[in-house]
């Protein structure tokens, strides 16, 4: 997790929100994959530190079924992460802070609860959390103060 907060504070050096996350074998501890966000620098809403590690790890084992391993993420992943969770059936996810606002997993729409999800991990929250929020709150709480906003469509 303490390499997933690193590459946070690499994303929120970007100007993206800081939330990292890697992929890791929990057979052998290695880290297969990493991603950090980046949906302002990709121009890609998809471009959440989950999403880019679950592609990179893709690529690298050639396979999107990514049966076993661990993520280990910053923030409880959105929705859609979940989703994508799902799919590469991943064995297990490690959360550091709960995200009650746009969480996927145990707020919100609980995407691994229902009864349409084909694919459960296990999940555990709360690792490095004070860690993982106080990063946020750093973070959007200097974008609030200096009136910085994420870019503005044109069309």
């Amino acid at each position: 997790m303490r390499r997933a907060l690193a590459l946070a504070q690499a994303a929120a050096e970007a100007g993206e929100a800081p939330i990292g996350a890697i992929l890791v074998d929990p057979a052998t501890g290695e880290v297969v994959a990493e991603g950090r966000n980046a949906p302002i620098a990709r121009h890609d809403p998809t471009a959440h530190a989950e999403i880019l590690a679950l592609r990179a790890a893709g690529e690298r084992l050639g396979n999107y079924r990514l049966t076993g391993l661990t993520l280990y993420v910053t923030l409880e992943p959105c929705p859609m992460c979940a989703g994508a969770i799902s799919h590469a059936r991943l064995g297990r996810v490690v959360y550091g802070a709960p995200d009650e606002k746009g969480g996927g997993v145990v707020h919100g729409p609980r995407v691994f609860d229902q009864p349409t999800c084909h694919w459960r991990p296990t999940v555990q929250g709360g690792l490095l959390a004070e860690e993982s929020a106080a990063l946020l709150r750093s973070f959007f709480r200097a974008r609030r103060k200096g009136g910085d906003q994420p870019p503005k469509n044109t069309l």
